[in-house]
Parts: C-alpha cells; sequence; structure tokens
C-alpha cells in the first residue's frame, strides 16, 4: 500500500502540475488577446476617429504613442509585482484601467481629454499584461518547452485582430468610433477579470518544478544564480536584447498602426478591403504562432543550447519583416503581394516579443526575470512603439505617401536582425568576494 502510495506521487504531481500550467496559459491568452486587441482596433479606428474629429494622422497616433509610454512605465511595475505577488493583481488592475481606457475616451469631445484618457487609462491598463504574461509562462516552461507554451498562450494576438478587427469594422458600418469603443470595454473587462480569476503563482509556490528541466538522472541541476537587477543591467546581454527589440518594435508599431491607412490612401482599397487585407495577418498568425513555437524549441534542442536556438530565431525574425515591407512596398502592383506580406508579418509576429523574452530568461533564469524583463520592457516600449506611430504618421504629413513611412519600418527591423546577431550566449554572474 505504502509502496503503491509514493509510486503514484509523481505522477498526481504531474498531473496537478500540467493542469496549473494549462491555467497559467489560458490567462495569459486571455491577456495577450486583450493587449494585441487595441493594437489591432486603433489601426482600424484611427481613420474614422481623425475625420469625425478634424484631427491629422499624426495627432491622432500621437495618443497611441503617449499611451505606449505609460504602458511602459506600467509593465516596469508590472514586473516587480508579479515578481512577489504573482499575475492575479495585475491582470484585475488591467481589466478595471483597460475598460476604463475604451470607455472613457468614447467620451471624449476635446483633443485634449481624448490624449489624457487614452494614454492614462488604456496605457496603464495594458501596461499590466505584457510583463505578466510572458513572465508567468516563462516562469512554468523553460529549456526546450517554453516557445512551444508561449506560442499557444499567443495565439491571443492573432485571434484578436481577426475577432476585434472585424467585429470593429462591422460597428462602423452602421455606427460610429464611440460605439466601438464602448464594446470594446466590455469585451476586455470580461476577458481579463477572466484571467485574473485563473491565473496562478509560480511553480515553487505550489512545490512544484517548472516543465522543460533536465529530465531526473540527467546529472545534478546547477542552481540558479539570483541575479539583482543593477547585475543584471551590467551585462551586454541585456542591452543587446534591448537593442534588437527595440528596433523591431519601431518598426512593427509603425506597421500595425499605419498599415489600414496605406491601403486605403496609396493602394486605393476601401476601409472594408484594407481591413479584411489586414485581418490576414491575424488569420496567418492563428497558425504560426503554434507551429514556430515547435520550430523553436526544436531549434534550441538541435543546438542544445536555448540563448544560441533563442538568437538564431531572433536573427530570422526581423529578416522576415524585412522581407515583408518589400512586399509591402509592391502591393500597387498586386494585391497578391500584400497577402503574402502579411503572412511574413505573421510569421516575425509569432518570433520576435516572445523570443526576445525567451532569450532574456535563458540567460537571466526564472527567479526575479519580472523584475529585469519589467525595466527592459519599459525602456523598449518607452521609445519603440511611441517612435513607430508617430513617425508612420509624420512621415506621411510631410509626403503625402506612406511608402516613406514602410521604408523607415523596413530599416528598423534590419537593425533588429543586426542587432540579434552580436547577441552573447552567457552573461557571467559577478565574482563572489
Amino acid at each position: 500500500m505504502s509502496t503503491a502510495s509514493n509510486q503514484a506521487s509523481p505522477a498526481l504531481g504531474q498531473d496537478r502540475a500540467r493542469q496549473i500550467g494549462n491555467m497559467v496559459v489560458a490567462s495569459a491568452w486571455l491577456a495577450v488577446f486583450c493587449l494585441f486587441g487595441y493594437r489591432a482596433t486603433f489601426s482600424v479606428l484611427l481613420g474614422p476617429m481623425r475625420q469625425a474629429m478634424g484631427w491629422t494622422v499624426a495627432q491622432t497616433s500621437l495618443g497611441y504613442s503617449l499611451m505606449m509610454s505609460v504602458y511602459a512605465v506600467t509593465a516596469f511595475f508590472s514586473g516587480m509585482l508579479i515578481d512577489r505577488y504573482g499575475t492575479r493583481p495585475a491582470y484585475l488592475i488591467g481589466a478595471v484601467a483597460a475598460s476604463l481606457g475604451f470607455f472613457l475616451t468614447s467620451k471624449a469631445q476635446t483633443y485634449a481629454q481624448y490624449l489624457v484618457l487614452y494614454a492614462l487609462f488604456a496605457g496603464i491598463g495594458t501596461g499590466m499584461l505584457w510583463v505578466s504574461s510572458t513572465v508567468s509562462v516563462r516562469k512554468w516552461f523553460v529549456g526546450k518547452a517554453y516557445a512551444t507554451k508561449w506560442g499557444l498562450a499567443f495565439m491571443g494576438a492573432p485571434v484578436a485582430q481577426v475577432v476585434l478587427s472585424l467585429g470593429v469594422k462591422q460597428v462602423l458600418l452602421t455606427m460610429d468610433w464611440r460605439d466601438a469603443m464602448v464594446r470594446l470595454a466590455v469585451v476586455v473587462l470580461v476577458a481579463l477579470a477572466v484571467a485574473g480569476l485563473i491565473s496562478k503563482r509560480p511553480p515553487e509556490h505550489y512545490k512544484l518544478q517548472p516543465f522543460g528541466l533536465p529530465p531526473a538522472g540527467a546529472g545534478p541541476a546547477k542552481p540558479e544564480y539570483v541575479w539583482k537587477v543593477g547585475e543584471a543591467f551590467g551585462r551586454f546581454a541585456i542591452w543587446g536584447a534591448i537593442l534588437a527589440f527595440l528596433t523591431s518594435m519601431v518598426g512593427e508599431f509603425l506597421i500595425w498602426t499605419q498599415v489600414v491607412s496605406y491601403w486605403t490612401k496609396d493602394v486605393q482599397l476601401s476601409l472594408a478591403q484594407a481591413t479584411n487585407l489586414y485581418v490576414t495577418i491575424g488569420l496567418a498568425g492563428i497558425l504560426t504562432m503554434p507551429l514556430l513555437g515547435i520550430v523553436q524549441d526544436k531549434v534550441v534542442s538541435a543546438l542544445k543550447h536555448e540563448a544560441k536556438g533563442r538568437k538564431v530565431m531572433l536573427i530570422f525574425a526581423p529578416a522576415m519583416g524585412v522581407l515583408a515591407c518589400i512586399l509591402l512596398l509592391l502591393t500597387p502592383k498586386s494585391i497578391a503581394f500584400g497577402v503574402l506580406a502579411c503572412i511574413l508579418f505573421a510569421v516575425y509576429w509569432a518570433i520576435e516579443p516572445g523570443g526576445v523574452a525567451g532569450y532574456a530568461g535563458a540567460i537571466y533564469g526564472r527567479l526575479t526575470l519580472g523584475k529585469i524583463w519589467g525595466l527592459a520592457t519599459l525602456i523598449v516600449m518607452g521609445i519603440g512603439p511611441a517612435v513607430g506611430t508617430f513617425m508612420g504618421g509624420y512621415l506621411y504629413d510631410l509626403t503625402g505617401t506612406y511608402n516613406n513611412s514602410i521604408i523607415f519600418a523596413l530599416c528598423a527591423f534590419a537593425l533588429s536582425a543586426l542587432a540579434a546577431c552580436i547577441l552573447p550566449l552567457q552573461a557571467n554572474p559577478p565574482k563572489k568576494d
């Protein structure tokens, strides 16, 4: 009886770990769905908002840029919060603030009100979601198990792009942008409330081990060094990751927020046609997120070195962004180029954001990753999205075409690939006296 009980315990522990791990992935999926829902719907709402309120593209885009700056500061504090208390507080704060971001902005009557309400509430709400979702998955899944599970969680992003973009487009056929935002407020409130309720603490809290560790009998596990934030930022690895992520975010946010306007202005598609084409990124992403997650983990397994595998993929991803921008510029010749560009953007998207977090986790471990990645996110998201979004609108206002904006994004993706090439494969902890 005692022997049978002892034999059953590990299996019961694994079953419990799998169940909790799946809930972590599901809550991260909902958080990512809401986070990227903000990005996807802004691209669709940009034109109607600008026309209804009489603002320029740059003026309207500035609201999103400021929102991302608040997002970046909030992300830093969310990293400290989740290292100490887990993701539940972050998701619940995000539920309230993100829903208010849509709802209160829908009531704005002046440009100043729009800037303050959207930047503050949407920034705090979405800022609670990125670091919490990526780090929560990374704390439960490491090594060759990480990218596969993150790919499943990140599927929330393309699903949001498809479902919410098409939903907003449908609302705009009979109503205005204010009505669309009210409905979006309800969606994010419900989704993030559920995410908060099912979220879980790190595996150590339940006396469990993360998935992806070497199997028992493979040799003694090397104890993790507990990095202090200052120590981590005294190594080039985190700055290299920041540079690669920052430059890719400049290109990515420029494309995401301006591409619908590019298709309506330069390619002369209707808003409905442009939105349908934009949704292609999401449709492709639903497939590329899980598939490329598996591919990334197989690359790690083949190279037998997680940091090296993540580095290889961080070179490949922005290279796909460069090629996608080239195809995007060819869209006026054939809409097929636009479709191919969307598919390649989905490939890039499936790798880069989670891949950088995976690289940082491979270098610095799990125990204080929230603080480290929170500060890195503060730097990246405080600069990259704001610059990309603003430059996309500014170059259009300056030249009357989005072609120069896309070329700007192309150069940003190229710089990201170059930065990834110089990423180190380890960061040595400080020597003890």
